[in-house]
């Protein structure tokens, strides 16, 4: 408040009579306040009046991903509920639905309710507009994806090289005819995912066709869509590496309309529900979610307690669970 009541050439009082929206402020001194904290990106603080009298934090955090309904990011939920609730501390989620515009949005009304800390799976292109709010004393941590822009605790799983492993399984079979079918391309985990299919494509020297490729699929529906069409062309793909848990669930519903799921190996990235009990199983690359977001959280309280110490980078290992459609060899 007094940078802006600097650069407007007013009192503190004038700037704060403004901020709070009382009377008795000429429209003209409104305007230059207004200007000041536009240049200055100032936005009150809707507690800190009460946080500076009482020196106390708010014991509320706040977590922000990509969809709290997706089960794997519920299950990151849960695991920073876990160990928030051993501190006393709220945690309030918030979707992203993977709209770039919404990211600083809700990174600004977190930081304006004066959460203690905000866990974030980046969605945006890059993470830059943070510096202000972690100047300004928002503490963060980052989860499943690291920011673009800005430096942060992280905590991620092995994208590249689990995908790289499943998908030198499908090698291993005989397989050549292998689709990639990944998630929205702007994404470093479906970037690394990508990646990950090409080395063991590159490594075994076996070419991928253009139309074998598709990306940037975000629902069941979508992936159910590209999959039957890739199923029933000219020369179809042997095998599938489905990179995200809703990929998986359309391409158990392609494979299961055309009769092929004992036919079409398949290997997903992300578990799901009932991936177990189908026939066959679904084999799948399962991250270790719940843990993900125990470490995030545990990473969070520390940069609390602790603003100076070093920035962390912590890969949880993923494990390829092998439950039979992984393992269908391809027709001689």
């Amino acid at each position: 408040m007094r940078e802006v009541a600097a650069l407007a050439g007013v009192s503190l009082k004038t700037v704060s009579r403004v901020v709070n929206r009382e009377p008795g402020v000429s429209a003209e001194l409104v305007i230059r306040v207004e200007r000041a904290a536009a240049q200055l990106d100032f936005r009150p603080n809707l507690t800190a009046a009460n946080l500076r009298r009482s020196g106390q934090r708010t014991a509320t955090i706040g977590l922000v991903l990509e969809d709290v309904s997706n089960p794997f990011f519920a299950s990151i939920l849960r695991g920073v509920e876990e160990v928030a609730v051993q501190r006393g501390v709220a945690v309030f989620a918030a979707s992203l639905d993977e709209d770039q515009s919404q990211e600083q949005q809700i990174v600004e009304a977190f930081s304006s309710r004066r959460v203690d800390g905000l866990i974030l799976a980046p969605t945006a292109l890059e993470q830059g507009y943070l510096a202000n709010e972690m100047r300004s004393g928002l503490v963060m941590a980052f989860v499943d994806r690291a920011p673009r822009g800005v430096a942060g605790d992280v905590v991620v799983t092995d994208n590249r090289s689990a995908t790289q492993n499943a998908v030198q399984q499908l090698i291993a079979l005989g397989h050549r005819r292998i689709a990639f079918v990944g998630g929205v391309s702007a994404l470093p985990t479906a970037e690394d995912r990508y990646d990950g299919f090409l080395d063991a494509m590159m490594a075994a020297q076996v070419k991928v066709p253009a139309d074998y490729v598709v990306r940037d699929i975000r629902t069941v529906d979508q992936a159910e869509i590209s999959i039957t069409g890739l199923l029933q062309g000219a020369q179809p793909p042997t095998a599938l590496f489905t990179a995200q848990n809703l990929i998986s669930m359309g391409a158990v519903r392609a494979l299961r309309a055309l009769g092929l799921e004992k036919e079409v190996a398949q290997i997903g990235f992300d578990d799901f529900e009932l991936a177990d009990v189908l026939n066959p199983g679904v084999s799948v690359v399962a991250q270790d979610p719940r843990r993900i977001g125990r470490l995030a959280a545990e990473a969070l309280f520390a940069r609390l307690a602790d603003a100076a110490r070093p920035a962390t980078t912590t890969v949880v290992p993923s494990e390829l669970i092998t439950r039979g459609s992984g393992e269908i060899p391809p027709p001689l």
